[in-house]
């Protein structure tokens, strides 16, 4: 098992290997006192491993319920919120009790920010199931919800007690959910790790997913170390986001979050005018992992979907540029130039016939 210690705001370690799933409440049980406990999960996720988390707690020493509520972005809502917050409360928790996030990342969001606002703050672990959750979300203690005019426009900074990931669960993801996840771990290839780039280029390293797991987690440490709450250096792990949450909001959530973001790399390295040769690598290594490579979406509609993200700052928008497989950048433009920005990504990737 690897431990990545994570010093933020509160420090915690992040837990990764095998079988780590069925020794989630003993986990637990080492950095939170048995206490009342709502586990939250998705229906999907619920009917896998539900019972197997619960049982585990429950033997722990932990006083246990589940919340459930259907898989999708479209759960990641102020309703489904409330009827979480409403079963917390009908549990009797209080503010030295326990949220559990069993999930991927619209679970650990949601569960996340319940647990921040909750009697102003209580506990949770979060307890990732996807690829992405486990490289990404689950790690760094952004939490939020989604709302009409824009994704994850209502949230909290608010580190987990504990982070748990058990790379047996993430090797039974389908092959679609791989292949989302797979996004966020290229991403950290991109920004820092050529080495890490090059073992996702291939698409084979499921064998070695442990490693996968820890490099980016390890990376996100640093960069959560140096600017938790995202006013400066952390704002890089949002490459590709600006151009995939445009994407996401055109595609009315239809296209994943990770399909989004590879996509979203793409444009920011079209943008950047970053050489040919670096751009088809990139296609290449998204194509082998079962990621689109091709935007559907004009840039009229793509420039005002981005103007609504909560990374906008007045009239700027920070943007995330590739240099080289390795290293980017970030740029602030003026929010009227977005649109140019946007058609100069998407002229290049059709030269390219991307």
């Amino acid at each position: 098992m690897d431990t990545i210690h994570v010093s933020a705001s509160k420090q915690y370690d992040v837990l990764i290997g095998e079988g780590l799933l069925d020794r989630s409440g003993e986990l637990t049980r080492k950095v939170v006192r048995p206490c009342k406990c709502v586990i939250v999960t998705d229906d999907t996720v619920d009917e896998l491993y539900g019972d197997r988390v619960q049982i585990s707690f429950s033997y722990s020493g932990f006083e246990v319920t589940r919340f459930a509520f259907p898989a999708g972005e479209a759960s990641k809502s102020l309703d489904t919120l409330a009827g979480l917050l409403n079963a917390m409360g009908e549990a009797g928790l209080s503010r030295s009790d326990l949220v559990v996030a069993l999930g991927g990342g619209v679970v650990g969001d949601l569960a996340g920010f319940a647990a921040a606002i909750y009697a102003r703050g209580i506990r949770f672990v979060q307890v990732p199931t996807t690829l992405l959750a486990a490289v990404d979300s689950s790690v760094g203690g952004k939490t939020a919800v989604d709302m009409p005019f824009g994704k994850n426009m209502v949230g909290a900074f608010h580190q987990p007690e504990l982070v748990i990931t058990d790379t047996d669960v993430l090797r039974e993801l389908p092959a679609l959910q791989l292949s989302n996840g797979s996004a966020e771990a290229i991403k950290c290839g991109l920004l820092n790790d050529p080495a890490l780039f090059s073992l996702l280029e291939g698409g084979d390293w499921l064998g070695q997913i442990d490693e996968v797991v820890a490099r980016c987690v390890a990376y996100k440490r640093d960069v959560v170390a140096a600017d938790e709450f995202d006013t400066g250096s952390r704002a890089l792990l949002n490459l590709g986001h600006t151009f995939g949450h445009a994407i996401e909001s055109c595609s009315g959530l239809t296209v994943l979050h990770g399909q989004a973001v590879g996509i979203g790399m793409l444009m920011a390295c079209a943008a950047a005018r970053c050489p040919e040769a670096m751009i088809l690598r990139l296609a290449a290594c998204l194509r082998s992992n079962g990621l689109p490579t091709h935007c559907d979406y004009g840039a009229s509609a793509l420039a005002r979907a981005a103007l609504s993200d909560k990374k906008r700052a007045g009239g700027t928008l920070t943007l995330v540029l590739p240099e080289e497989i390795g290293r980017c950048r970030l740029e602030k433009i003026d929010v009227a130039t977005l649109p140019a920005c946007f058609e100069r990504a998407l002229a290049a990737q059709e030269a390219l016939g991307l």
